[in-house]
């Protein structure tokens, strides 16, 4: 059979690009020959932004990078300047942020979860999700009156104190999201149509993870336990016990599995914290109304549900940063697309694409 190489373009205004990611294909018959990402079209400056804004002033803008995940790019930041700063967070703003962190990495494991089996073809899962995603959002509402960009963390500890009865709500939702859990994984964990369509597509090994420099679960799908609040722990995470899901096959059905493990592991990690919440105290450490962290840099790091979301901060003594510099995982994890795409079919585009789990302004910042 005679076939002839063509160009195809995939977004920037796909539905299945999730945000503006052009994917220029030249593809012979339904072979993928080569894949070029073309990223930036949401590339607003954030990093030189920050120079000229005070550090209390960036935490907004961390909200829109990785805007699904808002909660742990505010930890990032502060966790920084704390360093820098030698700063002691208060007990209580500690659980807060610990409980605040892991409920956003299981509504974004939620948001992937059912755009991923939307994009495969599979509807219900998406309403399943964005039905329990529903919960979690209104209990951040409740707590810093933001939906989507949550503004809520700040240096030396958090803006907020839990409303009354917040905590209680919490536990309440931990318990349904674990039988809600079971229900997604009866309605897509089993489901052989889709098992079959994942399994073995967009496989990658140990040393090819690690070359292309992956992170979170597309580098644990691969063998590598990494997870940043194991390894280098920050905050109060030593203090909580759970387990770091890890598979070997390296594809896009054990990225799934990993990410549906993590969230039951996240569930384990805010029922502790619910369990040994201060029952007073303090929200903000002593800190001064201006901050001048001292001459000097540091590199921080926190684990986002993409994988290491890092922070990079030169000051110079005054109350604006000289340099910021994010090591962000959707950009890092994205590399690997054109090697996976090679020499595949372009019915497997979007499965593997999916499976990377992207956020475009985690890409362009």
């Amino acid at each position: 059979m005679r076939t002839e190489e063509m160009l195809l373009n995939v977004g920037p205004q796909h539905p299945s690009t999730h945000g503006v990611f052009r994917l220029v294909l030249r593809i012979d018959g339904e072979m993928i020959k080569e894949a070029t990402p073309v990223i930036g079209y949401l590339h607003r400056g954030t990093e030189k932004l920050a120079e000229d804004l005070t550090y209390t002033q960036i935490i907004p803008y961390t909200d829109r990078m990785d805007y699904v995940n808002a909660m742990n790019n505010n930890h990032a930041l502060v966790h920084a300047v704390e360093m820098l700063m030698d700063i002691e967070v208060p007990e209580r703003a500690e659980y807060l942020r610990i409980i605040v962190n892991e409920l956003n990495r299981v509504a974004s494991h939620l948001v992937w979860f059912g755009t991923y089996l939307l994009d495969i073809g599979a509807m219900s899962p998406f309403l399943y999700a964005f039905r329990d995603r529903e919960k979690i959002v209104d209990l951040f509402n409740e707590l810093c009156g933001a939906r989507l960009t949550y503004n809520y963390m700040r240096v030396g500890g958090v803006k907020w104190d839990a409303p009354v009865g917040w905590i209680k709500k919490v536990s309440d939702l931990v318990k349904e999201l674990r039988l809600k859990h079971k229900e997604y994984m009866d309605l897509a964990g089993g489901n052989e149509i889709f098992l079959s369509r994942v399994k073995g597509i967009g496989q990658y090994d140990r040393n090819t993870a690690i070359c292309f420099g992956l992170s979170g679960p597309c580098l644990r799908c691969t063998g590598v336990p990494r997870d940043l609040r194991k390894d280098e722990p920050y905050s109060i995470y030593n203090r909580f016990d759970f387990q770091v899901p890890v598979a070997t096959e390296g594809d896009c059905r054990s990225r799934f599995d990993l990410r549906m493990e993590e969230i039951k592991e996240s569930l384990s990690i805010v029922e502790q914290a619910v369990d040994s919440f201060p029952e007073s105290g303090p929200i903000m450490a002593k800190v001064p109304r201006v901050l001048r962290p001292p001459e000097g840099e540091v590199y921080a790091a926190v684990e986002n549900p993409r994988g290491e979301l890092g922070v990079h901060v030169i000051s110079k003594g005054k109350d604006k940063p000289w340099r910021i510099h994010w090591k962000r995982p959707s950009f890092s994890n994205l590399q690997i697309l054109p090697h996976l795409l090679k020499g595949e079919n372009v019915s497997n585009l979007i499965a593997i694409l999916g499976a990377v789990d992207i956020v475009l302004g985690d890409v362009d910042a």
